[in-house]
């Protein structure tokens, strides 16, 4: 990539990361401002420099230095990366909205994978193929739902490269306001739902909401197809920012117009499925349980479509759908025969999700073990105690990831809506002691954390994994 004629090696918005001849893009984050890293960039051999305008204070640097300003530099450096690595794949769906987004584009590769489509997925989980030494090859460790745009649009070109036609990705609210999907080429958008949360970096709920909606009135291309949930709040408002910029929309749910969801029943570990497909009605099993996951499924049967692929390979394929690591995942059976399960929910609409989807199957009492995570919305707190309290019939609340935020005063704000929960602060004893109350019928379901195998605690990042806690600690019930 050339700019004003000097050929551009790579770029970067992290100045410990600039090599010679690399653009480094000086944005503003909340903890720091790039501007005072301008001077450390040109000595490790930046070319160039991005910024909104040229710094106030005076910089010692080479007036070769190449200088672009731009009023939305986050855009700008996204638009750059798309320029800089130029191949993405053909089809690339990209998933928004509180809940699902993981599981959606989870099932969407596996969708696609059993059509014949050499398939991805990039999100919470990382990279993720059908192929596993392709996942490792192309695999490196992000912590962010939606990676940076330079490592975005990296991946995007490898996938190319390695002849990945399809590709899903986890659109957070963070990375579509933060301009991280800019320059993508995405065929397909989809709302899995809309509720409440990151109110802690939005504000408010309209900022959330138009963050969300960027997807589709901004990044979604012109002649792709919008998918949203017509059961979610705010559905309507969705579907008209989508309108300004695509003419294709498909709604799902109990009241959509193209895939609707007329009946789910409870089987011992699956679900029955009455769908209308394009007003043709359809019945099938899905192998996961819990309404919330059969929404997520025709989400992604939803986009399947939309890119392409024939409906009676969609439909097949939801019949050997596998469910997603660290949600509503099943990962032990406790001497007594109960089971437990961990999950990823941290917002009120997904604990109660969590919650009514496993009720059908408790024959004994719903165990819960479950947290908040610190500097994060404190709103959610009460609320999610309110309705553990209502739908579990034995709680331990215990730490989730606290930061630097005090662990005590978390679960306090938990348990003032919650007062039949027992206050366990370490998590580990927590999930041991809910392990050794189990008995026959039970279920028990250790939410928050899912897949993750890190406990951050002040500055500090420990190992911890829910499943391996509870795997150890049934063993130590077979031990007895």
């Amino acid at each position: 990539m050339d700019i004003k004629g000097h050929k551009i090696k790579g770029l970067t918005c992290d100045s410990r990361c600039v090599k010679p001849g690399f653009l480094f893009a000086a944005l503003t984050g909340n903890k720091a401002d790039g501007v005072d890293f301008i001077e450390d960039a040109v000595q490790k051999g930046a070319v160039a420099i991005l910024c909104r305008v040229y710094p106030k204070k005076r910089l010692n640097v080479s007036c070769d230095i190449i200088w672009l300003f731009d009023k939305n530099p986050r855009q700008r450096f996204a638009l750059l990366a798309a320029e800089f690595y130029q191949r993405q794949p053909a089809k690339i769906a990209a998933v928004t909205g509180t809940n699902g987004k993981t599981s959606v584009v989870n099932f969407l590769r596996q969708i696609w994978s059993f059509a014949g489509n050499n398939a991805a997925s990039i999100g919470t989980l990382g990279i993720q193929t059908s192929n596993l030494q392709s996942s490792k090859t192309l695999n490196t460790t992000s912590k962010l739902t939606t990676p940076g745009a330079v490592y975005l649009h990296q991946k995007l070109s490898a996938l190319d490269d390695s002849n990945f036609s399809h590709v899903a990705i986890e659109a957070s609210s963070h990375g579509l306001d933060q301009h991280r999907l800019d320059g993508v080429k995405i065929s397909a958008a989809a709302l899995t739902n809309f509720t409440n949360d990151h109110l802690d970096y939005h504000k408010t709920e309209t900022s959330y909401l138009q963050s969300k909606g960027r997807l589709f009135s901004r990044i979604l291309d012109k002649r792709g197809t919008a998918i949203i949930n017509s059961d979610t709040t705010h559905s309507k408002q969705f579907i008209r920012m989508a309108k300004k910029s695509v003419s294709n929309i498909m709604t799902f749910g109990t009241r959509g117009a193209d895939i609707c969801l007329l009946e789910s029943r409870p089987l011992a570990d699956s679900q029955q499925l009455t769908l209308s497909v394009f007003n043709k009605e359809v019945n099938l099993v899905l192998p996961l349980v819990g309404k919330f996951q059969a929404f997520n499924a025709i989400c992604a049967l939803g986009l399947a479509l939309s890119t392409g692929t024939p409906v009676e390979k969609a439909l097949k394929a939801m019949q050997s759908l596998k469910g997603v690591r660290g949600r509503l995942e099943l990962v032990a059976h406790h001497p007594s025969g109960a089971s437990v399960y961990v999950d990823f929910a941290h917002t009120p609409d997904a604990l109660n999700n969590l919650l009514t989807a496993l009720r059908p199957f408790v024959l004994g009492k719903l165990h819960l073990v479950f947290g908040c995570g610190g500097e994060r919305d404190n709103k959610k707190r009460s609320e999610m105690g309110r309705i553990a309290n209502t739908l579990a019939d034995s709680i331990i609340v215990t730490d989730d990831n606290p930061r630097n935020e005090n662990p005590s005063s978390i679960r306090n704000q938990i348990i003032s809506t919650c007062p039949k929960a027992l206050e366990i602060g370490d998590r580990a004893i927590a999930i041991r002691k809910a392990v050794g109350q189990l008995v026959q019928g039970d279920i028990l379901v250790v939410a928050g954390k899912g897949h993750e195998e890190e406990q951050v605690i002040g500055d500090a990042v420990y190992a911890f994994s829910d499943s391996k806690v509870i795997k150890a600690s049934v063993k130590d019930t077979l031990d007895e």
